[in-house]
């Protein structure tokens, strides 16, 4: 079960990491994630398989912890120099068959003692005593809370003088349903009944419903001394049942905790259906934006558009002279006003979207290519539409018109030729040599008018016709203009899909952890008698 959570834990490591990275939580979130304890008892030896059952003394100053400890494993420990000279160190006590491999990192070794006993009747229990809680040394604190984890029964020793301490009873709060929990109220001999019952009620208030208390006193002759029965306590639950039972309980527990944190997470992720709201958010805002920058662009495009008309023969011939031709163009349609509108634009919409609850970092970065690549759109297809409307001027109809009459400027001349030729011609074979009208003035002069007019007729149509290079590329620009709009819309659009995707895709795998963590150990998860010593020892 540990490698199960701690398993977890590296999951949600690697989550978070690569979540932060993304944007999609912030530093306090990650480091939150990145906090969760895997320790456990397991994790001070090198196997999966049986381990002894890790009980701890804790309490205040001189409430006689050390003192329990030195009882407990008689003059020998005294004789080899384990009790403590100072209140910084942390003393083990276990059989000397029992190998810790990894005690905890963040304690320097000198502030770890440890005693070793060949008794085969406490082989199963590792004893440890840690420093004062609540003493003015940072560094005992610190301590305790790095051994918490690796602990499966801590006995909470306190006197008839300290047993409201304050700085105790809050650890006692805050760690009190990841541990199982034993009390001792010792120096018992200058204790009071009535002390006695207001700490039973107070750890009654905490959550214990039946603690058990043990009452000791560690001078010699002294009655209504409970050490005995404390001692056979723990022996009782130095079981591979039980330990295996603590085990799955703190598993379940931390689990738990961790779903808990998972789903806080969660909600910073933000909800799909405020990603769904998205599009209509941003269309509703770009459709503001564009009034503005339509009504902005209406006299620079009438610049460009007759700039592009007096430069229509370099635009249409040669690529590298238009570039040159319009590289001058001192009305350019994105300017710094219509940089600053469509930033704005784009800053309201992400502040809308923040208000929407959803996470903006993974946004700005869609959204910040597009700030670059506005400029190059508008550009490009401005300058398509305004080069296809030079080289296309007028309209569909228009245009066919002014074919056709290209065609009449041709044909109506040739037809008109080939019609006083072939009088000529007739009038040649047909008349009398001699006549003197054959070549007349009047035929000449028709003749001639005949040509004239079918020639002159298409000519000043098309002259009168011909579409203003300016107004076609007023109508260019205007078209490029829109195509335009309509692409930084779609690129928009598909920035806030590809966001949507990212956000589905994390919280998949947030959702993923989160039913790990949910999945119940029924069936491998021994249940806890509630008849037995140890249920009077947990809060649930």
């Amino acid at each position: 079960m540990a490698y199960d959570y701690s398993s977890l834990v590296q999951t949600t490591k690697r989550w978070a990491e690569q979540a932060q990275a993304a944007g999609w939580i912030n530093s306090d979130a990650a480091q939150q994630l990145n906090d969760v304890d895997a320790r456990s008892p397991d994790t001070l030896f090198n196997h999966n398989g049986s381990r002894p059952l890790i009980v701890a003394f804790m309490g205040g100053t001189g409430v006689g912890k050390s003192s329990l400890l030195n009882r407990l494993a008689g003059k020998a420990i005294a004789r080899a120099g384990v009790e403590r000279p100072t209140s910084r160190e942390v003393t083990l006590y276990h059989h000397h068959t029992i190998a810790i491999r990894h005690l905890p990192e963040q304690l320097p070794l000198a502030q770890i003692k440890i005693a070793e006993h060949d008794d085969e009747s406490r082989k199963n229990v590792i004893w440890i005593d840690m420093p004062d809680f609540d003493s003015t040394e940072q560094s005992n604190k610190h301590q305790v809370l790095e051994w918490l984890p690796h602990i499966d029964v801590l006995i909470y020793v306190v006197s008839p003088e300290r047993y409201r301490d304050e700085k105790a009873w809050r650890l006692l709060l805050a760690e009190g349903g990841r541990h199982a929990w034993l009390f001792v109220l010792n120096q018992w001999d200058r204790g009071q009944t009535e002390q006695y019952e207001d700490f039973k009620q107070q750890l009654y208030k905490a959550g214990f419903a039946e603690p058990i208390i043990f009452k000791t006193a560690c001078g010699e002759g002294l009655q209504a001394d409970e050490f005995a029965v404390l001692e056979s306590t723990i022996s009782s639950l130095a079981t591979e049942h039980i330990i295996k039972q603590l085990e799955q309980r703190s598993s379940r527990i931390k689990k738990d905790e961790l779903r808990q944190s998972l789903q806080n997470t969660k909600q910073i992720l933000g909800s799909a259906s405020a990603f769904q709201q998205l599009p209509t958010l941003w269309r509703q805002q770009w459709q503001r934006s564009v009034l503005v920058l339509q009504q902005g662009f209406a006299w620079p495009i009438q610049q460009l558009a007759r700039h592009y008309a007096d430069h229509s023969a370099n635009l249409l011939s040669n690529p590298a002279t238009a570039r040159y031709a319009t590289s001058g163009v001192k009305f350019n349609l994105w300017d710094d006003w219509a940089e600053a509108r469509f930033d704005d634009a784009l800053d309201e919409f992400v502040s809308n979207a923040d208000q929407l609850g959803i996470p903006v970092s993974p946004l700005k970065k869609q959204l910040s290519a597009l700030r670059e690549k506005a400029p190059k759109i508008i550009q490009a297809q401005s300058e398509l539409a305004a080069r296809h409307a030079l080289a296309n001027p007028g309209n569909v109809l228009h245009r066919a018109f002014l074919k056709f009459m290209r065609l009449c400027e041709i044909i109506l001349p040739l037809a008109a030729i080939c019609w006083v030729g072939y009088q000529v011609f007739i009038g040649y074979y047909t008349s009398n040599m001699t006549d003197a009208n054959y070549l007349g003035v009047d035929f000449a002069v028709h003749s001639s008018l005949l040509i004239a007019i079918t020639w002159l007729t298409p000519f000043f149509i098309l002259k009168k016709l011909k579409p203003s290079l300016e107004k076609s590329a007023l109508r260019g620009l205007s078209k490029g203009l829109s195509n335009a709009i309509s692409m930084i819309d779609g690129e928009v659009l598909l920035a806030i899909e590809n966001v949507g995707n990212q956000h589905a895709e994390q919280t998949k795998q947030l959702v993923g952890i989160i039913e790990l963590c949910s999945v119940a150990d029924a069936g491998r998860q021994p249940a806890i008698d509630s008849n037995s010593p140890l249920a009077r020892m947990l809060i649930d």
